[in-house]
């Protein structure tokens, strides 16, 4: 085998970046295209010890669960990985994916995943866009997304995953970047950051450059005007790294640049740079999930709690709450959300390093009188020294929600190793058209006297929407179990 080898493979698997996996005797195959159960004719362009890349030159036989793709520059820009794959099946495979993870990772064998929730809509669900802008100087500015893991930019003016507010903006950016008033924007431009409310219909837009730039607040009551679903333009600098979309410092330069949504009552105002669920109507359904388990009120403690997202959802159930979040800004926002919803009563919000927190004597307290611990980190995962104080706090309820199954998988094994129980492994499809997955999974310090009750509470219960563009039978929708402690 040589590079530039021509061959024919059948695929067996798809990874979450959207390659097939073949092989070839005992050498993986990774190649962009063909999905499992086809057989493609493809080049070799990489080759290493156990495994090789090729690309794929012609398609050979398909798979039933083949469907045309319904973006134009789906293949060559980064933002989707399946959409050459039917709604159903991609349901299918992010439940193998999560199993795969627990059983190969975690060493979880017997542990049941249930059937991945769908998103209410498999597309114009997106309500937050990242547009990179290149070039401007001696030719038009180019505004896209970059290619799967390059910087080569791939030119966007129409996004079918996005919201259609967004979608009208970001067509409306593409257009305005020839007009000479707006060139010296484009120009210092590094991202345009869009976020659109699903609650009111606003949207707001946010200008990263690398310093702070006065060009934009001169021509930015011109660009509200020819922006007309935009409420407010904010100015976005000193980023930490050449890759950072959003940076330190932020500056409102015209109108208000904070949106609103509601999900299950609560109401939250976010901003542009803020870490808020960019599919609220998957997050409501996380929600009516977790409700069984909150009809009385509980002592919570919310780890990675960001702007205090499911905190006040708890809080507003009628729980008392300690969030603990790293960024400061978020802890504000949190704090400003509470007193929106006049839950300052019930949830409290701490600034902290969370491995550093937990390990403090007062949130140690709290982590002994907590009922439930529930955690969502960043894709890293969590850590050994939260993990550990989780532990030796012997929280009696722990609810994990994670967008990784790799990472949640090694912190399942760490907590299954030392004296948890899996319950509930249930994933929701946040982001269709794409290799991600959100999975909620609930464990208990000792699971034998649940199991029938949770057995129980899984019968007559209503299924989930289906979206309108895709016509299968909906999958099982579980209510939430709690261990009283």
């Amino acid at each position: 085998m040589r590079v530039g080898d021509e061959v024919e493979l059948t695929f067996h698997d798809l990874l979450v970046n959207g390659q097939g996996v073949g092989r070839l005797g005992s050498l993986a195959v990774f190649c962009w295209g063909p999905l499992p159960q086809e057989r493609a004719l493809v080049r070799i362009t990489t080759l290493k010890a156990r495994y090789a890349v090729a690309t794929q030159l012609r398609l050979l036989s398909g798979s039933p669960h083949r469907v045309v793709p319904f973006c134009a520059a789906f293949g060559t820009c980064g933002g989707c990985q399946v959409q050459h794959m039917s709604y159903p099946a991609q349901l299918s495979w992010k439940r193998e994916v999560v199993h795969n993870a627990l059983r190969r990772i975690g060493g979880l064998h017997g542990v049941d995943v249930r059937n991945v929730i769908p998103s209410p809509r498999s597309r114009r669900y997106r309500n937050k866009v990242a547009l990179v802008v290149e070039g401007g100087e001696q030719a038009p500015p180019q505004l896209g997304f970059f290619r799967q893991r390059t910087h080569e930019l791939v030119e966007i003016e129409s996004c079918p995953i996005l919201v259609p507010e967004l979608d009208d903006i970001v067509a409306r950016l593409h257009s305005l970047r020839l007009e000479d008033r707006l060139g010296e924007v484009y120009r210092v431009a590094r991202h345009f950051v869009a976020r659109a409310s699903s609650a009111n219909g606003g949207s707001v837009l946010s200008i990263t450059t690398e310093r702070e730039a006065p060009e934009i607040a001169r021509v930015a009551q011109h660009l509200l005007e020819r922006l007309p679903r935009v409420r407010g333009i904010a100015n976005s600098f000193d980023p930490t790294s050449a890759n950072a979309v959003m940076g330190r410092e932020n500056r409102t330069v015209a109108g208000t640049t904070a949106i609103e949504e509601t999900i299950a009552g609560v109401r939250y105002r976010v901003s542009p740079e803020s870490f808020f669920q960019v599919n609220p109507s998957v997050v409501a359904k996380i929600f009516a999930l977790m409700h069984g388990g909150l009809a009385q009120p509980r002592k919570i403690v919310d780890l990675y709690c960001g702007a205090g997202t499911f905190s006040l959802y708890f809080a507003a159930a009628g729980s008392r709450v300690l969030g603990i979040e790293e960024n400061p800004a978020a802890v504000r926002e949190a704090e400003a959300n509470a007193e929106l919803n006049a839950l300052q009563e019930r949830v409290e919000f701490i600034s902290a390093r969370v491995e550093e927190a937990v390990v403090r004597p007062d949130i140690a307290a709290r982590l002994r009188e907590a009922e439930i611990l529930f955690l969502d980190p960043p894709r890293k995962g969590s850590d050994e020294a939260t993990l550990a104080a989780i532990v030796r706090a012997r929280v009696p309820n722990v609810w994990y929600l994670s967008c990784d199954p790799a990472t949640l998988a090694r912190d399942l094994k760490f907590l299954t190793s030392n004296g948890y129980t899996v319950g509930i492994v249930q994933p929701f499809d946040m982001f269709p058209q794409t290799g991600h997955i959100e999975t909620l999974v609930t464990l208990y310090c000792n699971a034998r006297e649940i199991q029938a009750a949770v057995e129980a509470a899984f019968a007559d219960t209503p299924p989930p929407e289906w979206p309108d563009d895709d016509q299968s039978s909906p999958t099982e929708y579980p209510d939430f179990v709690i261990r009283e402690s």
